[in-house]
């Protein structure tokens, strides 16, 4: 399935969201498509999962980013929504 290093990679949160993501599809490939044995299909949904935290950190931080770089610098005391509202 995969090397010791990516899943070492993946499991320190090193793998990019792209590649996370990615490999993370072709796993739900492989447990929709069946024909896997049971050992193999536990393996595959474990890897999953790993993968599904490492593009839930990506998002996560990105999120925190839009919501910084939205919130701005605003005047103290003051939404930074709020200067859009004031007609004046």
């Amino acid at each position: 399935m995969t090397d010791d290093g990516t899943t070492a990679a993946a499991a320190t949160g090193t793998l990019g969201y792209e590649q996370a993501r990615d490999e993370l599809i072709e796993v739900v490939r492989r447990l929709e498509a069946g024909g896997t044995s049971l050992e193999d299909s536990l393996a595959l949904w474990e890897r999953g999962e790993e993968l599904a935290k490492v593009c839930r950190h990506w998002l996560e931080g990105a999120r925190a980013r839009l919501d910084a770089a939205l919130a701005g610098p605003a005047a103290p005391g003051q939404d930074a929504g709020d200067t859009a509202a004031d007609p004046g």
